[in-house]
């Protein structure tokens, strides 16, 4: 009866051992994190970044960024479909489409946009920063500004001001920054230890490794979208503008309130039927060659615009049916044409200053910035100084009706 009774007992002792194991090699884990409970940390990259060119110069990875490893990719199964759910670009390898060079009308282009088209094809690039955190739970509002590693003082402005993070009524506002690196190549290692610090501090940068530069906005564009597309399933809208406007996040809220989802919404200071310009000596120039319509589709200009959080994913996916375009508010508005999507005009949205004449008083006037949502362009004292005169005791005859 004993040796029945020891025989049970190592059974069931191996019966368990042998249950431990299994789950042990399922999950992939020490045998000391089962027993703790905890999650195997994740593997570094099987390989380090590697340089790409773009706009004649290089964008090389430090061994300074060596501390801060990318997750690896992490996917999730529905049915048969897979759904990436991290940033799935940790290599590049992008070298020039030398086909181009062969070819007449090429030839003729001025050397930047030769550039931008030998290297159209490199999409995607691996990211340097990441904070998918800022799109966990339920965002009613995330504003997003576009900026370089060299504007600091504009990014420390906006996060005193309109890019505050609060939570208003339980609606919850987040900000992030989009940024490259840093285009001179001398500067790029102590200007990104510096960048590193200030994301230390706020922990509000999105930053990927290419150049930042006028042609890479667009880039700047589609991996945003890629980015929201990965980590933001709980978005309701979207601000996305530049480092060097006045916003208005109570008019923008109160703008806001009588929007239903579904309604693919895409609002800001529209240009209707823009011409491509054919000058050589505009910083908005593009040849022929490059786009030979003589109408660009609506779009809304760069300097502030609001969408919708489930507009921004279809966007992306947009885009990947598109070929890069040196100026990002027209591509945002070719992606919109793709999706039969009519961005909307409104008057509160000023891109141009309050009037276009800039030597004009009320470009100066706080009871008009009262009444906006966004305003271009204040540098920081400028901006710093307006916020402080609109949220002060202004006296003003009456509230413009814009919203």
């Amino acid at each position: 009866m004993f040796q029945w009774k020891k025989t049970i007992y190592k059974t069931v002792c191996l019966s368990f051992l042998l249950i431990v194991t299994v789950t042990v090699l399922q999950r992939g884990m020490a045998p000391n994190q089962f027993m703790q409970g905890q999650q195997q940390k994740e593997l570094p990259p099987a390989e380090p970044l590697k340089s790409q060119k773009r706009d004649n110069a290089f964008s090389i990875s430090s061994s300074f960024w060596k501390t801060k490893k990318e997750k690896a990719p992490v996917k999730e199964e529905s049915g048969t479909a897979k759904q990436t759910k991290s940033w799935d670009v940790t290599t590049t390898n992008c070298s020039a489409n030398q086909n181009l060079s062969k070819v007449d009308w090429f030839k003729g282009l001025e050397p930047n946009f030769q550039q931008f088209l030998l290297y159209r094809h490199c999409r995607y690039f691996p990211m340097l920063i990441n904070h998918p955190e800022k799109c966990s739970g339920d965002v009613y509002l995330l504003i997003v500004v576009k900026s370089i590693i060299t504007q600091h003082d504009r990014r420390e402005v906006i996060r005193r001001t309109w890019g505050q993070e609060k939570e208003v009524e339980g609606k919850r506002i987040r900000t992030l920054f989009l940024l490259g690196t840093a285009s001179k190549e001398e500067e790029r290692a102590n200007h990104q230890k510096l960048l590193d610090y200030e994301n230390h501090i706020y922990g509000d940068i999105l930053q990927w490794d290419f150049l930042d530069s006028f042609f890479n906005l667009t880039l700047k564009e589609v991996h945003f979208l890629k980015w929201v597309d990965i980590y933001c399933d709980n978005i309701r809208f979207i601000f996305k503008g530049d480092d060097d406007v006045f916003v208005s996040p109570s008019n923008i809220l109160e703008f806001l309130e009588d929007k239903k989802e579904g309604e693919d919404l895409f609002v800001g200071d529209v240009l209707y039927r823009a011409r491509p310009i054919r000058k050589k000596e505009n910083k908005y120039y593009i040849p022929s060659a490059l786009y030979n319509k003589n109408i660009y589709p609506p779009y809304a200009g760069g300097g502030g615009f609001i969408m919708d959080g489930a507009l921004a994913k279809k966007l992306h996916k947009a885009s990947e049916t598109l070929e890069l375009y040196p100026i990002d508010d027209v591509f945002l508005g070719m992606c919109l044409e793709v999706l039969k999507v009519s961005p909307v005009g409104h008057e509160g949205f000023k891109t141009f200053g309050i009037v276009k004449n800039k030597n004009s008083k009320m470009n100066k006037e706080p009871c008009f910035y009262r009444s906006m949502l966004v305003v271009h362009k204040l540098l920081p004292p400028e901006l710093l100084q307006m916020w402080d005169l609109v949220h002060s005791n202004l006296t003003c005859s009456r509230k413009l009706n814009v919203l």
